[in-house]
């Protein structure tokens, strides 16, 4: 019998008991290299762990599951994967369409490294695939999307922007990292790969550091492996070993990510202090619909501007007291941070500068009382 429920692939998924001890739990190969029958003489095709580690491959089998692709490939950092995926599919002269408020570390790898080797971009404003295919030029080799986006959570079409991008013969790429598999597959939207930054939601627990490539075709699967290998960032044993333990609850934490949001939307939403909230399970962000149709809740991720300015926006984050001052997200505990000052630093002065009034939390898993309370206690001062 073959099962496929979200919440029995995250904990079977690749993880069958060991064979010779029957541990229900993926042991953590600590190993560099393994003992070979003879030369060229493989057990199981293991030789070198930057190539191929068990309990590494134990984590890729399970991301290929929970996002329905053909393989998976774990790397040091969500930033060690974006930069796989480029070098392996953008040559000199290539070009490149980024969403008009990226992550700030995908735009600088971008901007200042991507940039040197010859290949050019253009930032744009991927609620509307319109702008998508106006921005298309004969060299677009690549169309990448974050859906929702970082830090304003705008909502992208993925089915209408793969659509775009495959007519341009360009690869569609989709940051899944805000979403996780558990909210939304874009593969089965019509990606092509689709990027995570494991650190954060899937990881869950933030106490590990890395990133993931999901592709649905098995050629491409190929040839970033081979790019994997031969650029070596590669996680360790024990990091594949975490964040495998983190997926195993991430349907369950998710759920309450995203009811916790809501309960903190509903109390923003109407605070005299608060300007304006970016949320998509709100009926009125302008990509509502489309979030409704193609994620199964709305996450945990929330943003938000402050009527009296960065000054206010400063305050706030040093204020509340469980929501802790930081970067990163998508763990259990609750995160507030400034993203103009800390996670988007890097696009100050670019076309996807930041609100300076915007504050950014990755809403946790603590009570959803504490939550709100915090928020409004630090709103009142």
């Amino acid at each position: 019998m073959t099962f496929d429920g979200f919440e029995t692939l995250a904990i079977h998924a690749g993880q069958e008991p060991d064979t010779g001890t029957g541990a229900v739990v993926v042991p953590i190969y600590q190993t560099s290299t393994y003992a070979q029958d003879g030369v060229g003489g493989l057990r199981q095709g293991y030789e070198y762990s930057r190539t191929g580690n068990p309990t590494r491959a134990a984590l890729e089998e399970c991301l290929a599951a929970l996002e329905a692709g053909t393989r998976g490939l774990a790397f040091a950092s969500g930033m060690a994967a974006e930069d796989t995926l480029l070098r392996t599919v953008l040559s000199p002269g290539d070009h490149i369409i980024i969403p008009g408020d990226a992550y700030g570390g995908t735009f600088r790898l971008i901007s200042k490294v991507v940039e040197r080797w010859g290949v050019a971009w253009d930032a744009v404003d991927q609620s509307d695939p319109e702008a998508v295919r106006a921005a298309v030029r004969p060299e677009t080799r690549v169309v990448w999307t974050e859906t929702p986006t970082n830090p304003l959570l705008n909502i992208t079409d993925i089915e209408a922007v793969a659509a775009i991008a495959h007519d341009a013969g360009a690869l569609y790429v989709v940051d899944n990292t805000f979403a996780s598999p558990y909210l939304q597959q874009p593969l089965a939207l019509g990606a092509d790969v689709v990027v995570h930054s494991t650190t954060k939601y899937l990881g869950g627990h933030s106490d590990v550091v890395g990133g993931a490539l999901v592709v649905a075709d098995a050629e491409l699967g190929e040839r970033l492996a081979f790019h994997q290998n031969t650029m070596g960032a590669i996680p360790g044993p024990f990091d594949s070993w975490l964040t495998l333990r983190g997926v195993k609850t991430l349907g369950v934490r998710m759920d309450r990510h995203s009811a916790n949001a809501e309960r903190v939307v509903a109390a923003l939403e109407d605070h005299p202090a608060v300007r304006r909230v970016y949320y998509p399970g709100l009926d009125g962000h302008p990509g509502h619909k489309v979030a409704e149709r193609q994620m199964r809740a709305f996450g945990g991720m929330v943003s938000f501007a402050l009527r009296d300015g960065e000054k206010a926006a400063l305050e706030l984050c040093e204020r509340t007291e469980v929501f802790t001052l930081g970067e990163s997200l998508g763990g259990v505990e609750s995160l507030i941070e400034h993203p103009g000052r800390m996670t988007h630093a890097s696009t100050a002065g670019s076309p996807l500068e930041v609100p300076a009034d915007l504050v950014r939390i990755s809403v946790g898993i603590e009570s959803g009382d504490d939550l709100v309370a915090d928020l409004l206690g630090a709103l009142e001062g």
